[in-house]
């Protein structure tokens, strides 16, 4: 048999993007408008966010909370009959701790919906004026961490990782940087460029450009010890007039379905 509805408003968990109140999808900021109450970290989420909400609407930060401490109040407003938003840095499929969360709501009987966000490397690519796919440069996307006090699987080392020499994305990682120059520099070579993202999106937003032989010195030089997303790739070098390969797809020698082979 189906199951019966839940009595329950879903709980949103929208992705507020990187910082930018304005780089937050449509259905994110209707969700938004629409909430009574809205959990939101206030050291990863700007205040500004808040202003795609209804006047009155409850705003807890939870930058002090843990999950268990969290979760009562959500089950408690969500049983009260009240709309919740668990508004969430980013996307909240990338180091958003959403699987705990998840599990627990799905314990306690409530629905929840996800909606997705813009992601800090999309930002970063953006503010740099790149694309992370260039053709017979890089195809492929890395996003990944150095291992601190949460560990990375083993199969998923950064060295390891390395050795495919993607556009590597790198997350939570300004506190190991210098392990994590090393454990890059065994495949990359070491002028391979470097864009060092801070706070992206937010007002005192920085972007450094270097080598990566010359990432962890320019991030001590910067003081630099969180929000920061490392850009490890190629086509950086696209930023200094290097002649990168031309995509196909527009090529006019290149048919398709929707372009067919013209005849001479």
């Amino acid at each position: 048999m189906p199951k019966s509805p839940s009595p329950y408003w879903p709980v949103h968990i929208v992705g507020a993007g990187p910082g930018d109140p304005e780089l937050i999808t449509l259905r994110g900021q209707r969700v938004l408008s629409q909430a009574d109450v809205v959990f939101y970290a206030g050291s990863l989420v700007p205040e500004g966010m808040l202003a795609h909400c209804r006047p009155g609407v409850e705003a807890i930060d939870t930058r002090s909370l843990t999950l268990e401490t969290l979760l009562p109040q959500i089950v408690e407003r969500v049983k009260a009959g009240l709309r919740v938003v668990r508004l969430q840095d980013g996307d909240p499929c990338l180091y958003g701790a959403l699987h705990e969360l998840l599990v627990r709501l799905a314990e306690a009987g409530i629905p929840f919906e996800i909606v997705p966000g813009v992601s800090a490397f999309q930002l970063a690519a953006a503010r740099l004026g790149v694309e992370l796919t260039v053709p017979e440069v890089v195809q492929t996307i890395i996003l990944t961490r150095a291992s601190g006090r949460t560990r990375v699987p083993e199969a998923e080392a950064l060295a390891s990782l390395a050795a495919h020499r993607a556009s590597l994305c790198l997350y939570l990682s300004a506190r190991h940087v210098e392990r994590a120059q090393a454990d890059l520099l065994a495949h990359y070579p070491a002028d391979t460029p470097v864009a060092i993202c801070y706070r992206l999106g937010w007002p005192d937003e920085q972007i450094w450009l270097g080598s990566l032989a010359e990432m962890a010195a320019l991030s001590r030089q910067a003081g630099l010890e969180r929000t920061v997303l490392y850009l490890i790739s190629p086509v950086l070098r696209g930023l200094a007039g290097g002649g990168l390969a031309r995509s196909r797809l527009y090529s006019p020698d290149h048919a398709h379905l929707f372009r067919p082979k013209l005849r001479h």
